[in-house]
């Protein structure tokens, strides 16, 4: 039976992966804020930290998946606390858990990042030079200079940023025996998104935000495709990006791919 690792497991689209690998056969065991098998806060280094000593306890340092589908969205305050947990909250663990994945049985991660990472290119990434830098005060510096901007900035700049930081480390993760893959999800019917609907300065983009198919995804939409990347079945897929988003990639963005 794998042992694999969820962050955000409590809700949204981290429950409705864990039950989907559970139906698959896997011991999960669930990271969250509450109500999760190791209680955390990935929002600063000392938490991630924390997770991570808890984490390599309870698996003897030995697992064989890891899902990261922890995230914050554009409106939670201070805004700098979306890109400590987007983005630090992934690298730190991803970095840290590498060990033990190579010990693991076929082993493989997927990151939950978002279609909103197409959307800002590296190269126009305000965060890009702090993010890389590992400098997670003075990332928090720009987006907190940003203003009104700053909650869209976190949110895209950050998520652009963690699908640079897995397909960067594609060639290291190979060589090491270990499968990486990104998820990007659109509009996703989650607890986060109802938060944003309920912010004045977000709701409106978020009501025109419809995918060429129509409607918003169920969570366990997202889950059964992280389930296909952990699964034996996509063994040759490593260092992509999965894009379920119902089409809105393809929409806004024809010709790059």
């Amino acid at each position: 039976m794998p042992t694999t690792l969820i962050t955000g497991s409590a809700s949204g689209i981290g429950a409705a992966t864990r039950a989907a690998l559970q139906a698959a056969g896997h011991r999960t065991i669930g990271v969250d804020l509450r109500n999760a098998d190791i209680c955390g806060d990935l929002s600063t280094a000392a938490g991630r930290q924390a997770v991570l000593a808890q984490a390599l306890e309870l698996t003897q340092g030995k697992l064989d998946g890891l899902v990261l589908c922890a995230g914050l969205g554009a409106q939670v305050h201070p805004a700098s606390k979306a890109v400590s947990v987007n983005y630090f909250g992934v690298v730190d663990l991803l970095d840290g858990l590498l060990p033990a994945l190579q010990k693991g049985q076929q082993p493989a991660a997927v990151v939950v990042s978002s279609v909103a990472s197409a959307q800002l290119p590296w190269d126009k990434n305000p965060l890009a030079a702090a993010l890389e830098a590992g400098d997670e005060a003075q990332a928090g510096a720009i987006v907190d200079a940003a203003g009104e901007r700053g909650g869209n900035l976190a949110y895209a700049g950050s998520k652009n940023a963690v699908t640079v930081a897995v397909r960067r480390r594609a060639k290291a993760w190979g060589q090491a025996g270990v499968r990486l893959n990104t998820v990007a999800p659109g509009a996703v019917e989650t607890p986060l998104l109802q938060a944003g609907l309920q912010d004045a300065r977000y709701a409106e983009a978020i009501k025109n935000f419809v995918a060429p198919i129509g409607r918003r995804a169920d969570p366990a939409e997202i889950a059964a495709s992280v389930a296909f990347l952990m699964s034996p079945q996509a063994s040759f897929v490593h260092g992509a990006q999965l894009f379920v988003d119902g089409g809105m990639d393809a929409m806004v963005r024809p010709t790059q791919f």
